[in-house]
């Protein structure tokens, strides 16, 4: 996996932050909120929040019956089992549903896509997130989607970008 920092021109000012692109040789889309809030902490989720520094996309998953839960917690969400860990997936999904919003919350926002993604390993496990990299108005429900990760203050946030069997 390689790592490409973006670099600003003119330099950032003190509340923009670099954005990391992880799993890509090109760079990642500037993220389309202007603010991100910071993850509470919390020792059941921090594993997510984290992950994606090594450019893998990890559930929490039961060590007895392999079901994944999202969000985590400290036990199965199928079978009460406690014997659950954070495990990779394969950063591919699908688009179950989503909507473009259009409202300027910063002055000169542009549209972004608020999409839930349906994760390929298991059909009930989804994340609402943004599809970035391609025209807001471009996405669809069914649309193939592979994970990026944007970086900010030390959490990587899992977006979605265009699959390229698209």
């Amino acid at each position: 996996m390689n790592c490409l920092k973006l670099l600003w021109w003119p330099a950032p000012s003190q509340s923009q932050e670099a954005v990391i692109a992880v799993e890509t040789n090109r760079p990642a889309a500037v993220d389309p909120l202007s603010h991100r809030l910071r993850p509470a902490e919390d020792p059941l989720t921090d594993f997510f929040w984290r992950s994606g520094a090594d450019g893998w996309l990890r559930f929490q998953t039961c060590g007895a019956c392999g079901y994944r839960t999202h969000p985590a917690g400290p036990v199965c969400a199928r079978c009460l089992s406690t014997d659950v860990a954070p495990q990779p997936v394969s950063g591919l999904g699908t688009v179950v549903t989503f909507t473009v919003n259009v409202q300027q919350w910063d002055a000169g926002q542009e549209p972004y896509v608020i999409a839930m993604v349906g994760i390929d390993e298991q059909a009930d496990l989804r994340l609402t997130t943004n599809i970035v990299e391609c025209d807001p108005w471009s996405v669809a429900i069914g649309d193939r989607v592979s994970v990026a990760f944007l970086e900010r203050h030390g959490y990587f946030y899992p977006l979605f970008r265009p699959a390229s069997d698209r």
